[in-house]
Formats: structure tokens, sequence, C-alpha cells
């Protein structure tokens, strides 16, 4: 718990640096879907869908960058990095269990920095409610 609370802002940069790489998605929509989920959408709409995907898992990548560099937005950038996290694990269970095994890494990463981030915020709390107690 302690390597998390010493060490959160590197850990929200190269958190931030692999959520950006969905950049991808922007450029390659059809090659996203592949490399996620192992299909791929044809119809235009489902370009314009996959992108605009893409580019705000990307922006969520930035915002967490942000937060590591900014500490007095890196709470709010935990929670809302955390819940894009914990929304895409959850819709993936529970409306595309048919792609969890070829988004297993991205379940996995993203499950262990949904609690990496939690756990960030309970340490913090508690660090701060020693200091207000002393």
């Amino acid at each position: 718990m302690n390597f998390i609370y010493t060490n959160i802002k590197w850990i929200m940069v190269i958190a931030g640096l692999l959520t950006c790489s969905m950049i991808f998605a922007v450029f390659a929509p059809e090659a996203a879907l592949i490399s996620m989920f192992g299909e791929t959408l044809t119809e235009p709409l489902a370009q314009i869908i996959v992108r605009s995907w893409g580019f705000l898992i990307f922006l969520m990548g930035t915002l967490l960058i942000y937060g590591a560099y900014n500490p007095e937005y890196r709470n709010l950038t935990l929670v809302i990095a955390g819940i894009s996290k914990l929304a895409f694990i959850t819709i993936i269970v529970i409306y595309g269990p048919q792609y969890i095994e070829k988004s297993t890494i991205t379940i996995i990463l993203d499950s262990v920095l949904v609690i990496t981030f939690m756990t960030y915020l309970i340490k913090l709390k508690n660090v701060n409610e020693q200091i207000k107690n002393t």
C-alpha cells in the first residue's frame, strides 16, 4: 500500500501512457476492434463510433497524466479514470462475455489499475484522518 501511495505519480503516468495508446483507434478503427475483440465492424457508423471511443479513451489517458503532475486534481482524475475503466470491464462482462478471452489483457490491466487507484484513495483518506487526529 505504501508503494502505491509513494509512487502514484509514476503509476498514473504509466497508466496514462498505456491508456493513450488507444489513440490508434482514431486512425485504424478496424485494427483496434480486431486487436481488442477479434472482430471488426465495417459500417460507416461503426467507424465513427469506434474512432470516438478511441479518442475518449485517449482523453482518459491524458487526464491521468495531467493528474499525475497536478496533485490538486489527482483524486478527481483517479475517480473519473477508475469509473471509466470499471464501466468498460462491467460492460464486457455483462454484454460481451464472448469477447472476454480476446480482451483478457485489457480487462486484467484495467482491473489492476482500478484496484490501485482505489488503494491509493483509501490510503490517502487514512493519512488525512491521521493528520487530522494529531
